[in-house]
């Protein structure tokens, strides 16, 4: 499946660094005007999912500085797999009044969300901040300076550490897997707004498809879809509409939840 880690090295660490690694090279590959058109996330344009970018780096930094039982509210971390509920007969309340943190794989951290409609406030905020920058090379400058921090950040973590965020405990080297479905899928985002730029590598293509089909899916044996990566992707999250050909491809019961965007 994925690229395979040099002798000493963590799977997770390699795929986040490689599907990372490319696409800040799309980046910087990108042309001004490429700033200004349609980029593969539904309202945004290129330079708007770039400005997202910058703000997906800042929650890896973040998340990384977050020791697991270090944020506000985090009293226990069940193991990864188990539920957090509170037993029965309980009233939940800690001394702090706090839940315990949900613990998660790297497929865990994702969920299945509504299609974007445009009109999240969020995401209007993050439109707004793209526009600020003016110039679409200070934008690619920000991003390349704290994606660098990034990048030493995640190469030199513990990948056994717990850290948490949003409401969820999972380990450094799950964390930076789940990143590789984020960077890959926005990569192939940039790449429909500005075609001539390098695409995703192999590797992280299939680490991505193998990631969302865990989110979709569940674990178990993956079922045999044979549509290419990159298609798949766009076709699961909704990003490209299937051929006839690429649905009749897709297992039944995957074809009749279709799309399923994560986040």
């Amino acid at each position: 499946m994925g690229r395979t880690a040099a002798p000493g090295r963590d799977a997770r660490i390699e795929a986040f660094l490689e599907a990372w690694s490319g696409l800040r090279r799309a980046v910087d590959a990108l042309p001004a005007e490429a700033f200004a058109h349609a980029s593969g996330c539904r309202g945004w344009l290129v330079r708007d999912l770039v400005c997202h970018l910058v703000i997906d780096v800042q929650d890896v930094l973040i998340t990384l500085a977050t020791p697991a039982g270090t944020s506000t509210g985090a009293r226990g971390v069940p193991p990864a797999g188990t539920s957090a509920a509170t037993p029965a007969g309980t009233s939940g309340a800690t001394s702090a009044d706090a839940e315990p943190q949900r613990r998660v794989d790297a497929a865990g951290y994702w969920s299945i969300v509504d299609p974007p409609t445009g009109d999240d406030p969020l995401d209007a905020l993050i439109s707004r901040l793209a526009a600020a920058y003016e110039d679409p090379a200070l934008l690619s400058f920000h991003l390349d300076d704290l994606g660098s921090a990034a990048a030493r950040a995640v190469r030199d973590a513990e990948p056994d550490r717990l850290v948490e965020t949003q409401g969820m405990v999972l380990s450094t080297g799950d964390f930076a897997d789940a990143y590789v479905l984020e960077w890959t899928l926005h990569h192939l985002d940039l790449a429909q707004g500005a075609p001539g730029i390098p695409g995703p590598s192999a590797a992280s293509l299939a680490r991505a498809r193998e990631l969302l089909i865990r989110v979709i899916a569940g674990s178990g044996d993956a079922p045999l879809i044979e549509v290419p990566d990159a298609d798949l992707l766009r076709i699961l999250t909704g990003r490209l509409a299937p051929s006839a050909e690429e649905l009749a491809a897709l297992p039944p019961r995957i074809a009749q939840g279709l799309p399923y965007p994560v986040g």
